[in-house]
């Protein structure tokens, strides 16, 4: 079974802890809002958003999956900083075992921040390594954080 990881960093506008709360804690409830021709719903199933917490979004046909189970490994909000696991829906079962994908957004002299994102998986026994996918999952990410920033620049006093 082959294993792989990728690496992503974008830069923002918005500060690190707005941009964390809405793009990483939040981005169940603030996804249908901004991105709602992609993400139709997001909840949390168990947890209180602390660790051990699991969120679910559900999808439009505009993805080849319907939806996507996480699980917060870790968080530091203090430092800006998590760690998910998606461990259902998505690729899970098809092309993949488990990913598992660590987010820290650091704040930058002009008063932004820097997302940095690894993200690490174990391919299904017999499933190639992807280029094409990883780009695929890199402008995913990268849609999501420009999403949330449009919003929070838009709406300046949102997850002060």
């Amino acid at each position: 079974m082959a294993s792989g990881s990728w690496t992503l960093e974008i830069e923002s506008s918005v500060e690190a802890y707005r941009l964390f709360r809405a793009a990483a804690l939040d981005w169940h409830s603030l996804a249908p809002k901004v991105v709602p021709e992609i993400v139709v719903s997001g909840a949390v199933l168990e947890g209180d958003g602390s660790v051990g917490s699991v969120r679910q979004l559900n999808f439009s046909p505009a993805l080849p999956f319907g939806y996507v189970k996480e699980r917060l490994d870790f968080v530091d909000v203090d430092k800006f900083e998590c760690k998910q696991t998606l461990f259902e829906g998505g690729h899970i079962g098809t092309k993949l075992e488990i990913a598992t994908s660590h987010f820290k957004f650091e704040p930058t002299s002009g008063g932004g921040c820097v997302l940095k994102v690894v993200t690490t998986y174990k391919l299904l026994p017999g499933v190639e390594d992807d280029q094409s996918e990883i780009a695929r999952s890199k402008e995913t990410v990268t849609g999501i954080i420009k999403a949330a920033e449009a919003y929070l620049v838009a709406n300046p006093d949102a997850y002060v």
